[in-house]
């Protein structure tokens, strides 16, 4: 910069000396030629302390850090940043630059009002339920991920000791070792991969369209085992395009309350197993299609012993216009010693549409039905029968929070049939 300024002040002077006066005689001439010859030896001595100067201000070349000090030790290696979207509830992992542990928390909760026909019902808030998710990277290959639920009691205040307001609960708690695409090890408390909806919608309702879950799948119920504590191995492989998954699992099976899994050990010795495919092939993308087979031994108080094996199918839709979900179920309890078999079958047939004019609306539809014979010796005297329709509409006045109205129609063997409607915000944070 400062040699340019001098060679345009430099040249600024020539023109003036050049323009001062015009040349009438020889010796006016020879004075302008040496005043020109001055100006020049002057413009290079200038360059010279210009370049002098500009040498003594550029920075000294760096001396070698390996010289003064040990080298540090490299970074450690990216951590895998744990997510809950996959298809039963274990962590996905994704590369990010982080050190290990790497605890994420994210949340859900709901508000409703609900008002029902029901005898001995009463129309009113609730809070629903507030979940917490914890996902952590371990190590590169290692992810943990849990799920803690608070959910109101009915009972809160009463008793001797008065009971708390809501009750705790550990709904999932995985520790997961992924080898690769094809096999991934973990061990905890899951949702039962015995059922889709079980598996990719849970707890917060946020996550599903409706207000409210199939019957079938209710948390809390006794016609599926929702929980499972155990061993899983997964995976999936690209099978010319179709892209086939796998699940495995070997735990406790129900404990001596139906609607309740093993936690704190199996009731007996024998371990419930399972295993589940599904595909979600590439030219129709959207498409998800597979099956499960559970199989356990019930110890359930009040009830005879039996095996108990589960079967179900689905079939998926994942896009919005139209978003559909169909599965069903066979339950099968065998009493030993007696040649006693009965079957119990559950479906349930959902369709749902994203509407282009208003994007934020979704209208949609659910029938379901679930048959229990008789003479079935573990879910009689539950009256799990029923008959349903629900007609909703969602609301999605944010990114991360919804409002859902909801009307359910149910019949119940032996029972008057009820009306509910139901209103609903849920959110994620």
């Amino acid at each position: 910069m400062h040699r340019l300024t001098t060679l345009f002040s430099a040249g600024l002077l020539l023109s003036l000396a050049a323009h001062a006066q015009s040349p009438t005689s020889g010796s006016d001439v020879a004075r302008q030629n040496d005043l020109i010859q001055q100006l020049l030896r002057r413009i290079d001595q200038l360059e010279s302390r210009v370049t002098e100067l500009e040498s003594s201000r550029a920075p000294k070349a760096p001396v070698p850090t390996e010289a003064l000090v040990t080298p540090p030790s490299p970074p450690p290696a990216p951590a895998p940043s744990a997510v809950a979207t996959h298809d039963h509830g274990t962590p996905i992992t994704e590369t990010v630059n982080t050190t290990f542990p790497n605890l994420k928390l994210s949340g859900f909760g709901d508000i409703n009002y609900t008002a029902s026909d029901r005898p001995g019902t009463h129309a009113g808030f609730n809070e629903g339920q507030f979940i917490l998710h914890f996902s952590s990277a371990l190590s590169q290959k290692v992810t943990y991920f849990g799920e803690l639920s608070l959910t109101a009691r009915t009972d809160a205040g009463t008793g001797t000791t008065p009971a708390p307001g809501f009750n705790p609960e550990v709904e999932r708690s995985i520790i997961r070792y992924d080898q690769s695409d094809h096999l991934k090890i973990s061990f905890g408390r899951y949702h039962t991969p015995v059922s889709y909806w079980n598996t990719e919608f849970h707890h917060g309702s946020w996550l599903q369209t409706t207000a409210s879950r199939p019957e079938m799948i209710q948390f809390g119920g006794s016609f599926i085992p929702v929980h499972f504590v155990g061993a899983l191995a997964e995976g999936s492989f690209n099978a010319g395009g179709l892209n086939l998954n796998y699940n495995l699992g070997l735990g406790n099976g129900r404990s001596s309350v139906l609607s309740r899994s093993g936690d704190f050990g199996d009731i007996n010795n024998n371990k419930a197993w399972l295993a589940t495919v599904f595909i979600k092939p590439d030219k129709l993308y959207g498409l998800q299609v597979g099956g499960s087979v559970y199989r356990d031994k019930l110890n359930a108080t009040g009830r005879p012993e039996a095996q108990e094996r589960i079967t179900s199918a689905h079939v998926v839709w994942h896009k919005e216009n139209p978003e559909f979900i169909a599965e069903f179920f066979n339950i099968n309890h065998k009493l030993p010693g007696t040649g006693r078999v009965t079957n119990n079958q559950a479906w349930y047939a959902q369709v749902a549409y994203r509407l282009p004019m208003a994007m934020s609306l979704k209208p949609y539809y659910r029938y379901e039905y679930i048959h229990t014979p008789r003479a079935d010796a573990i879910f009689s005297g539950l009256n799990l029968g029923l008959s349903s329709s629900t007609l909703g509409m969602r609301w999605d006045f944010s990114s991360y929070a919804a409002f859902k109205l909801e009307y359910r129609y149910q019949e119940r063997p032996g029972l008057p049939n009820t009306n509910v409607a139901w209103a609903q915000t849920s959110f994620t944070f």
